[in-house]
């Protein structure tokens, strides 16, 4: 039994995909007892530290996670890839924080008040700021940060528009020299003024600080060009410090004596690029200390085995989905788009690749959201009948290979994907059910910066991706508001409605209807084919304690808090 368990260790064995497709063969729900010992939500503590690799072991100062993808632009506010947020949020702290229960709480902000009205806040920030360089941390440089975000040259993904401020629309077309509703009272407290309460305001405007000295060197409203030239030269206020980014390899950072919670306890920090072939051996072997696994029985019992791993499964708040790029004629038709979700055994995609660790989405928000709400909303369960029945009204005849062709056009879709295990399972699946009801799928695999390049051309039919964490219900259906939806082109107005009055109202029991009644109308007029809401299941190793990554902020949220056991 040891020279197995060793065996196992030391080259741990995992069945292919295609193997578990094969094996499914029809949308056969996995077991998971029957693959690995259960475990329970939250951290299962390791079982044998005296097994950390000796690697590892000689890593006296520095702790590594991994990471997948960054493109290297390292500014919060100009960033494009998910991969590239995750190296901000070590370098940059926010004014305002969330708690593991998606609650704002203090960061570089001591506290903050709101008018009755709900249309002004007012933020204290605390004493004795700096960044990472030792230059003060003042309320100027909250009011330059959110002037940027106004700038009409700015194109980064965070549309300060919803916060509403007071004056931001006449300085973005050029009416303003300045920001109206931004009012620097004091070095330590701003006053922002909005035209509207809004109920994702506050975190809008309690995001990352930039230094006015260093990003507003030369800054006039409508040239943003040398704030671009420091996107590799990033300068914050987070627990580290940006030292090096060597593409393919790794990002280091060294902690920041500055940060405003204390000097972090280990000295340094590294994001070593890791794939989902790649990070297991990287773990297993102590070159790694922190990564995340797919939520698999098989990827829990290979943690189990190395005995030093801690291993820690919460519920995700993100959702995965294939979008649909609605100025393609073909997809413009709704029945078309209905098709392709019906067309789609996506019970057997979830079961395939999380066997029993994840669940079919039906809603842009995940179950663990106060929003979700099972009841009243189309799940489009697997039906290839209703598939076919809505290509032959959308007027998608059979050719003679079966093959559906229109004004003699045949249906033939390209499909973005990245490399990684979900798209792995997707594209066999999907080629295979739909050219049972006669689409053909054209599937272009290529890397994640890529995919985002062709899918900003327009140059795409579907494209698969997954959202970031979503703190907020507005988070998971702002990108299908008319003017964000610019690569799809999605365009509802009824969806811009009710997005709108989604964010204007503050009660949560008031949101909720709201909310139900958008994601009815999401259904009948799909902008993406929802695929998955998962558990996120990462390890850390027994050489360090402090990592507790949660649901709305990561690893990085415990990030200052670890230390390497002595």
């Amino acid at each position: 039994m040891a020279s197995l368990l060793n065996a196992l260790m030391t080259k741990p064995t995992r069945f292919s995909l295609a193997l578990k497709i094969a094996l499914l063969g029809g949308a056969v729900a996995f077991n998971s007892a029957a693959f690995a010992d259960e475990i329970k939500t939250g951290i299962t503590p390791a079982t044998d530290a005296s097994q950390v690799p000796a690697a590892a072991k000689l890593r006296k100062d520095t702790v590594v996670a991994g990471i997948s993808e960054p493109q290297g632009i390292f500014n919060p506010y100009f960033f494009v890839n998910g991969w590239d947020e995750n190296v901000t949020n070590v370098i940059f702290s926010r004014l305002i924080d969330w708690d593991s229960h998606g609650n704002l709480v203090p960061g570089l902000a001591e506290s903050w008040t709101v008018s009755p009205d709900g249309k002004t806040y007012t933020i204290k920030l605390r004493p004795n700021l700096t960044f990472s360089d030792g230059s003060a941390l003042s309320a100027e440089d909250i009011a330059f940060t959110l002037s940027v975000l106004y700038d009409p040259k700015y194109d980064g993904d965070i549309d300060i528009t919803q916060a509403n401020i007071l004056g931001g629309a006449e300085y973005k077309a050029g009416t303003a020299d300045s920001v109206s509703g931004l009012k620097v009272i004091d070095p330590l407290t701003i006053q922002v003024t909005t035209t509207q309460p809004g109920a994702t305001t506050l975190s809008k405007i309690g995001g990352p600080v930039l230094s006015k000295a260093y990003y507003g060197k030369e800054y006039q409203r409508g040239n943003l060009d040398y704030l671009r030239t420091l996107h590799g030269k990033p300068l914050g206020n987070g627990p580290y410090v940006y030292e090096k980014y060597i593409p393919g390899q790794e990002i280091r950072f060294h902690a920041n004596t500055h940060f405003y919670r204390g000097t972090p306890p280990t000295a340094r920090f590294i994001y070593r690029i890791t794939n989902p072939s790649t990070n297991f051996q990287l773990f297993q072997t102590g070159e790694t200390d922190y990564d995340a696994f797919t939520s698999r029985p098989d990827d829990i019992e290979q943690l189990q085995l190395l005995g030093f791993a801690n291993i820690n499964l919460y519920g995700s708040s993100d959702y995965s989905e294939v979008e649909f790029n609605v100025r393609r004629p073909a997809l413009q038709d709704v029945k078309v788009r209905q098709a392709l979700i019906y067309g789609l055994d996506r019970q057997k995609l979830i079961d395939v690749v999380y066997q029993g660790y994840g669940k079919v989405a039906i809603e842009p928000i995940a179950p663990i959201s106060w929003a979700y709400n099972p009841e009243g909303v189309n799940p489009y369960k697997y039906d290839k009948a209703q598939a076919e029945k809505l290509l032959d009204e959308a007027g998608w005849k059979p050719g003679p290979d079966g093959i559906r062709v229109k004004d003699g056009k045949r249906l033939e879709l390209t499909l973005l994907a990245s490399k990684k295990v979900l798209n792995d399972a997707l594209i066999p699946i999907a080629k295979e059910n739909w050219k049972q009801i006669g689409v053909v799928l054209k599937p272009q695999v290529v890397d994640f910066n890529a995919l985002m390049a062709q899918r900003k051309s327009g140059n795409y039919d579907l494209a698969s991706f997954s959202t970031s964490t979503l703190n907020d219900p507005h988070d998971g259906v702002w990108d299908f508001y008319s003017t964000e939806a610019k690569e799809s082109g999605y365009n509802n107005p009824q969806v811009d409605k009710l997005i709108d009055a989604g964010n204007a109202e503050l009660d949560v029991e008031k949101r909720k209807p709201i909310y139900h009644q958008l994601y009815k109308v999401l259904a009948d007029d799909p902008p993406v084919i929802l695929l998955g809401y998962r558990q996120i299941l990462s390890a850390s190793s027994a050489r360090v304690t402090g990592f507790k990554p949660d649901i709305y902020n990561g690893l990085t949220g415990s990030l200052p808090d670890v230390k390497i056991v002595k």
